[in-house]
């Protein structure tokens, strides 16, 4: 169970628990989601007949601060008639900003109370490296200024326990309870007791005042006030002493080091004690011992002072800023000076810092911690093998330079990969959402705010700066949430800005939740209306999809996202407050949503003819997508579409290019994998012998997200629990899940009492399993893995860095990769196999490859869990189930028999480095492709010019061939210019028609999207031909046709040669032939490297149209630098000689 799905299941405990002591009540759940509790609302969505069986309301809140007083109102059922229930418990959520923002409504609910049996639990989540937040939160501190009572749980059992025990509490001593909820604990999973007498709550004897601790109409501040100081907040430390709830978790007879912690911090000492291989001898030899609170404010004070008398000294372990420590010096200050302790924590005894008040806390800071204690005063021999052994793992001064890790990044057809882009000198300002990840983008786009103050800054500045204009992202969810109000102010204030309304149908950040309510873009537009908005537009992929009768605000205009540049420019010179209304559903919801069957699924694709391709990477630069990949051949890098992850867009065909092509109808043709129909041959491999799990087993899945990461964690955990065994799965997400890195932790062990931090330490990885290479090779992967305890299995499919969608001609190569991950365990504990090859070309499909490396390592003895185990889960997962079981036994296959598998799947399971092509096949392929462009006379001139660079290169006394390779690619660029005829026979031979038909199957139809000179329509802002769609049937003999008239190209019958696209082309051809006269004139050894650098030059032109010709002119630039330096040196030379 999920620490999430805890949650879920713990109101429906509370109310079977007071149905059975004889209590009517009913439940209130509301708040607003964040990571990382931001799958709650699904997941109680998901039990909704459940919660409606067991009444209880969950109501998804508008924002933080109304659900917290809706929370509030449920404590005052009973203050009137009507009540239907003798009492509503309630729990209110939200992440750290959204307690920030709800400060005053918990401060007046908690001084208000709770009623007799009702009870608030009130769930904070803390983010505290900030991986999915804008600010890293500790949320003990609001709780404190709110005076609610905080509660830490370290374990999913802890959520189950310490929530019935919290509600429990807030009945008891009439405040609210507050929960403290880390990502390493509630987005983990674990095993847990269902037992529904596990939770026993003994009732302390305790001295109420006559009139009661609960909620009250009338009640005065005052009274609130001395009643949560004097009575409420003692007892809620009577309550925790009665029940035990501090407690002893680590006992010592030798009195040393008396550590106190909780939560996730006392994980982290346990964890601590495991990377240290402390044994329980070792540490009671030691004298450590530890005390685990349960409720870090306010600390009952009775248990912590009766143990910690007699310690030397007393070492709190706590995240961030201290809290538990500043309550221990006031509880201990008046003990007898012969028996208080020191206090350590923040600082040491020498008042030096040594645990941080910043950032994240971890096993190995704190192991670190330990052993220093001990070693400062004697060489205790089992730390200082310890901490040898630690050093080591943490070293990395061996590894190579770290190769760029996978970032966050817009999804395949997001569409702010378009609402987002800017007119030139404009700029914009960001706000919470995924269009946030628009600031690591070249879009001119900075600074954000909290959720709800877009805008709001700019009011701050606008006065002080000359800058006349700005423009301010904002979500749809956070336009509901509370970004009206920045509007209302942003037009109350007069500054002149443009608010772009980024409506998408789903708050997609958090996991594609709907709407907390009625939203539609018309409502918006009215709103804006009524609150002074004069200027409305609305921008869409689809214009024709709104009925005639919607009722927008007046002015209101709808247009095509093609127009968004030109009406950017014309909000710009308005004055006052203007909106744009960007309405395009998410790409990824799109995608969920189509395989329910409950979005429109248009039968059309974009397919890429990368003969036609020139590599220029203007379709990247339209639409930022990552479903757009490079395609390395031996003339360059190409495009081509990803059409497994492309979510039909179709904006990387606004890129001025004709090699895309449109598919209509017909499916992608799955390649047809080896008969299995019948038999498996899996059934006939013997078991492999299995890892030994000595204390814990570690396994790391690194992948990236949306890939199945989560699954295969889930599937292995699933397992364990069939097999007994003890469990635990952390899943790393976050913004992650766009594109980014994935890791998920799962700790296996034969005894689950063995199993503490959720999180993998330092080294302490047991297997990698790398679905993604870069992840695995990332900074955060490796610090897990150690040369003296683990093994890798990697998938060595390079899958490109989403950043490749904006920089197009990046370097990819997965050398770097792979170096860092030999040099951190070595050669022979890491292997490389290219499981989606492999996957693809025996399951024909891809989406197998990271159960297929799971089934691999499974054979290999790596994953210590039974074959009926994995398979009952993958059965119980419910999805895909023959098809996965297929690709864990073709794991199983390729790792027990690999030559088998290579005569099936054509490929090696080793995949050997693809050799670059011999100098001489090149020049051989490039003369058959000029004499197809032109004639034999043609290629003919092509290899004379090579012959006589040949000739000079050798002169100059230079064998390496360098020099004619790079005239030889050069040449034949500028020779092969592709036009009209060129592109119409590339769109005519049987290679193209082949590609077709290797991809698609099915009754499909075929379109081209071309921009001829003469006919094409031009972009209104920028004055360049547009590209328009031509029905392929006709279109087919057109081309057919016009590929034969290639012997018109350079006659003065060629019209399309008078084009100036067609002059600047020959002219560059002849300057080139020019160039290489004279720089063969003047080559010698010196100057040998500058030769082929200018020679190469050439192959940066690319593209078409206006594209090419911006390419050319930065290839005449670069090309007069090197020219400059080419015959500048020749000539000092020559005056030297």
């Amino acid at each position: 169970m999920t620490g999430t799905q805890a949650l879920v299941r713990l109101p429906l405990v509370q109310r079977r628990r007071d149905g059975e002591a004889g209590l009517n009540t009913a439940g209130y759940i509301s708040g607003y989601r964040g990571s990382p509790l931001g799958g709650y609302d699904t997941a109680l969505w998901r039990a909704q007949d459940h919660l409606d069986e067991h009444h209880i309301k969950f109501q998804a809140g508008v924002n933080e601060d109304m659900a917290a007083t809706a929370c509030w109102g449920s404590q005052q059922v009973g203050l009137w008639e009507g009540a239907n229930y003798d009492g509503v418990f309630a729990i209110w959520y939200g992440k750290g900003p959204g307690v920030d923002r709800s400060g005053d409504a918990l401060k007046h609910g908690n001084m208000a109370g709770s009623s007799p049996h009702g009870g608030v639990l009130v769930l904070a989540g803390d983010d505290h490296g900030a991986k999915s937040s804008t600010t890293a939160h500790q949320s003990e501190q609001a709780f404190v200024a709110a005076m609610i009572p905080v509660l830490y749980p370290a374990s999913v059992q802890e959520y189950l326990d310490y929530g019935l025990f919290g509600i429990a509490m807030s009945r008891f001593s009439g405040a609210w309870t507050g929960i403290k909820c880390v990502g390493d604990v509630v987005e983990g999973s674990a095993n847990v007791s269902l037992d529904p007498q596990r939770v026993e709550i003994n009732i302390p004897d305790f001295d109420f005042p006559d009139d009661g601790v609960h909620l009250r109409w009338p009640d005065g501040p005052v009274d609130q006030e001395r009643r949560m100081i004097s009575v409420k907040l003692k007892a809620a430390q009577a309550f925790v002493k009665a029940n035990g709830l501090d407690r002893v978790s680590h006992s010592t007879e030798k009195k040393s080091l008396g550590i106190i912690s909780s939560g996730k911090a006392w994980l982290d000492v346990c964890q601590a004690f495991e990377e240290l291989a402390l044994s329980e001898t070792d540490r009671r030899n030691l004298g450590i011992g530890v005390f685990k609170l349960s409720m870090t404010w306010p600390i009952e004070p009775t248990a912590v002072r009766n143990w910690v008398e007699g310690f030397d000294e007393v070492l709190v372990i706590e995240e961030k800023r201290s809290l538990i420590e500043d309550q221990i010096a006031r509880i201990i200050y008046n003990l007898p000076q012969d028996t208080r302790p020191r206090l350590t924590g923040k600082n040491d005894s020498h008042g030096n810092p040594l645990i941080s008040e910043f950032g994240e806390l971890s096993g190995t800071i704190v192991a670190r911690i330990i052993a220093n204690r001990f070693l400062e005063e004697e060489e205790e021999s089992c730390l200082v093998s310890a901490i040898a052994r630690l050093n080591a793992r943490t070293d990395a001064s061996n590894l190579p330079t770290a190769p760029p890790e996978r970032s966050h990044w817009f999804c395949a057809g997001c569409p702010h990969n378009s609402s987002t882009k800017l007119p030139e000198g404009s700029r914009a300002l960001a706000g919470i959402g995924c269009h946030t990840m628009a600031v690591y983008m070249d879009r001119n786009t900075e600074a954000y705010t909290h959720m709800g103050g877009e805008g709001g800054t700019w009011i701050g500045q606008a006065p002080f700066t000359s800058e006349k204009h700005i423009f301010q992202n904002i979500g749809d969810g956070t336009y509901f949430h509370s970004g009206l109000l920045a509007i209302r102010a942003a037009v109350a204030s007069g500054v002149n800005m443009t608010y772009k309304v980024l409506y998408n149908d789903a708050v997609a950040l958090t996991g594609g939740q709907p709407m907390d309510g009625d939203l539609m873009p018309w409502h918006i537009s009215q709103q804006l209306w009524s609150e002074g908005v004069r200027r409305i537009a609305v921008v869409t992929d689809e214009p024709d999809k709104y009925p005639s009768e919607t009722n927008w605000a007046p002015t209101v205009n709808i247009h095509h996202r093609n127009e968004l540049e030109a009406l950017q420019l014309e909000f710009r010179e308005e004055w006052g407050v203007t909106a744009i209304i960007y309405d395009q559903t998410c790409a990824a919801e799109k995608r969920r949503r189509r395989k329910r069957n409950q979005y429109p699924d248009p039968p059309k694709r974009l397919f890429i003819n990368e003969e036609v391709c020139e590599g220029c990477g203007d379709c990247n630069t339209a639409s930022n997508c990552v479903a757009v990949l490079p395609l390395e051949t031996d003339l360059g890098r190409k495009r081509i579409i990803d059409q497994s992850s492309c979510n039909k867009d179709f904006s990387c065909l606004e890129g001025f290019c004709p090699s895309f092509i449109t598919i209509h109808g017909g499916n992608i043709r799955k390649t047809e994998p080896p008969d299995l129909v019948g038999h498996d041959p899996a059934n006939d491999l013997c078991d492999p012998v299995a890892s030994e799990i000595n204390g814990s087993y570690n396994i790391l899945l690194t992948g990236i997200g949306g890939t199945g990461v989560i699954t295969a964690g889930a599937l292995l955990g699933t397992a364990a629990s069939i097999d007994g065994k003890g469990c635990s799965v952390l899943d790393q997400t976050g913004l992650a899940q766009k594109n980014g890195a994935v890791m998920t932790h799962i700790r296996l062990s034969d005894d689950e009492n063995r199993i503490f931090g959720t999180r993998i330490g330092t080294g302490m990885a047991d297997l990698v399993l790398g679905f993604d290479m870069v992840v695995a090779a990332g900074q955060t992967a490796v610090n897990s893995m150690s040369g003296d305890r683990t093994t890798a299995v990697i998938n060595d499919h390079l899958v490109p860095l989403a950043a490749f969608a904006a920089k197009p001609d990046m370097p990819l190569s997965s050398d770097g990769y792979t170096d860092v991950i030999r040099a951190r365990i070595g050669d022979n504990r890491v292997e490389f196999i290219n499981s989606t090859l492999l996957a693809t070309r025996l399951m024909g499909d891809s989406i197998t490859a990271n159960i297929f490396l799971m089934g691999y390592a499974y054979q290999k003895g790596l994953i210590p869990l039974t074959l009926s185990s994995i398979v009952e889960a993958i059965r119980l997962n419910g999805v895909s189930v023959d098809t996965n079981l297929r690709a864990f036994s073709w794991g199983r296959i390729t790792a027990a028999e690999p030559d088998r598998v290579e005569t099936l799947s054509g490929e090696p399971v080793q995949q050997p480095e693809t050799p670059k092509i011999s100098l001489d096949d090149f020049i051989k392929d490039r003369i058959f492709d000029l004499t197809a462009y032109q004639n034999a006379d043609y290629a003919g001139r092509f290899k004379a010019w090579l012959d006589k660079v040949r000739k000079a290169e050798e002169a100059a006394g230079s064998s390496s061939r360098e020099l004619e390779e790079a005239v030889a690619r050069s040449l034949f660029k500028l020779m092969a210019y592709k036009d009209e005829y060129e592109v119409a026979r590339l769109y005519s031979t049987s290679r193209f028609r082949q590609k077709l038909i290797s991809q698609f199957d099915g009754d499909y139809t075929v379109s081209f999207n071309f921009a001829p000179p003469l006919f094409a329509p031009k972009n209104p802002i920028t004055g360049q031909p547009r590209k328009t769609q031509y029905n392929g049937r006709w279109m087919s003999y057109v081309l057919l046709v016009l590929s034969k008239m290639k012997f018109l190209r350079g006659t003065p019958c060629d019209l399309f040669g008078y084009h100036r696209d067609r002059k600047i082309e020959r002219q560059l051809l002849g300057d080139y032939e020019k160039l290489l006269l004279e720089v063969m004139g003047s080559l010698s050894p010196a100057n040998m490297e500058i030769a082929v650098a200018l020679t190469s030059l050439p192959q940066d032109i690319r593209g078409y149209g206006h594209v090419k010709n911006q390419s050319i002119f930065k290839f005449q630039q670069n090309q007069d630098k090197l020219s400059s330096e080419y015959f500048g040196q020749s000539n000092v030379m020559e005056a030297a000689e």
